[in-house]
C-alpha cells in the first residue's frame, strides 16, 4: 500500500471500526479521542470483535494480537503530526468537525492528507475550515465498518484530483469496494437511504400499518435484508435526523422534511439500538 500511518480521530462505533479495518489491512493506526474511557471502551470493543473472528476460524490469535499492537490510542492529538492521512470520525455536529480539522490543519504538516467520515455534512465546507482545502476530501464508511465493503469517496469542489485517487486507490487497497461521488448532500447511500426511513416513520406516524408489518413488507416485498424502521434503529435515529436535516436545508425541498415522529423519539432520548429504544425496544 502507498501509505501505511494513518490517524483516526474518534473512537465511536464508526472510528474503532476503522481502526480495526485499517490495523487488519496492515496500517499502523493512531486512534484519538477526547477522554481516554472512550479509548478504552474502543478497546473493548474492537477486542470484542476480532474474538468473535477467531472463534470463527477466520483469524488466528496471532494475527489479532498483530492488530491490536497495530493499534496506539491517545488522547493529545498532537500525534496525529506524523500521519500520511487522517480520518475523522467524530459526532455528526459541523462546528465539532470544524474545530477538528482547524487543529489538525495547525498540528500536521502541508502534505498530510485530511478526510471526514461525515454522513451528509459539506466536504467543501469543511474544507474552507482549513489551508489546504485542496487535501480533503469525504471517506464514508459505513457499520459495521470491518464487515460492510463499501465506502464513499468523497470528492469535494475544492479536492486536488491527484489527492482523491490516491485516497481512492488506498482503501481499495485496504479490501473495501469503492465508489467515487462529486460531492452532494447524502451522496449516493444516504441521499436514497434515509428518505425511505423517514417515509416508514411517517406511515407508522400515520398509522398506515405497525412497524413490524412495515418492516415485514420491505424485507418480503423489496427483498431488504433489513426494514428501514429497524435499519433507522441500526444507524441510530438521531443520525437519521441529522442527515435528513442536511437534505432537508441543503435542497430546500419538503420531500425531505424530517417525520415529527423520529424528532420526538430523538426528544425522548429513544435512539434505537445504542440506547435500548426506538422503533423497537431493545434488551
Amino acid at each position: 500500500m502507498e501509505m501505511s500511518r494513518i490517524g483516526v480521530v474518534g473512537a465511536g462505533t464508526m472510528g474503532s471500526g476503522i481502526a480495526q479495518h485499517l490495523a487488519a489491512a496492515g496500517c499502523d493506526v493512531v486512534l484519538h479521542d477526547i477522554k481516554m474511557q472512550f479509548l478504552e471502551d474502543a478497546g473493548e470493543h474492537i477486542e470484542q470483535s476480532l474474538n468473535k473472528l477467531v472463534e470463527k476460524d477466520r483469524l488466528s490469535s496471532e494475527n489479532k494480537d498483530e492488530i491490536l499492537d497495530s493499534i496506539e490510542t491517545t488522547t493529545d492529538l498532537k500525534l496525529m503530526k506524523d500521519r500520511e492521512l487522517i480520518i475523522e470520525a467524530a459526532s455528526e455536529k459541523k462546528d465539532i468537525k470544524e474545530k477538528i480539522f482547524q487543529d489538525l490543519d495547525t498540528i500536521c504538516p502541508p502534505e498530510t492528507i485530511l478526510a471526514s467520515n461525515t454522513s451528509a455534512l459539506s466536504i467543501t465546507e469543511l474544507a474552507s475550515m482549513t489551508d489546504r482545502p485542496e487535501k480533503m476530501m469525504g471517506v464514508h464508511f459505513f457499520n459495521p465498518v470491518p464487515i460492510m465493503e463499501l465506502v464513499e469517496c468523497v470528492e469535494g469542489l475544492t479536492t486536488e484530483d491527484s489527492v482523491f485517487s490516491r485516497v481512492c486507490s488506498f482503501m481499495s487497497d485496504t479490501g473495501k469496494e469503492v465508489v467515487e461521488v462529486r460531492e452532494s448532500p447524502g451522496f449516493i447511500v444516504n441521499r436514497i437511504l434515509i428518505p425511505m426511513i423517514n417515509e416508514a416513520a411517517f406511515m407508522l406516524q400515520n398509522q398506515v400499518a405497525e412497524a413490524a408489518d412495515i418492516d415485514k413488507a420491505m424485507r418480503k416485498g423489496a427483498n431488504h435484508p433489513m426494514g428501514p424502521l429497524a435499519l433507522g434503529d441500526l444507524i441510530g435515529l438521531d443520525v437519521c435526523l441529522s442527515i435528513m436535516e442536511t437534505l432537508h436545508e441543503e435542497f430546500g425541498d419538503d420531500k425531505y422534511r424530517p417525520c415529527p415522529l423520529i424528532k420526538k423519539k430523538v426528544r425522548a432520548g429513544q435512539l434505537g439500538r445504542k440506547s435500548g429504544q426506538g422503533f423497537y425496544v431493545y434488551d
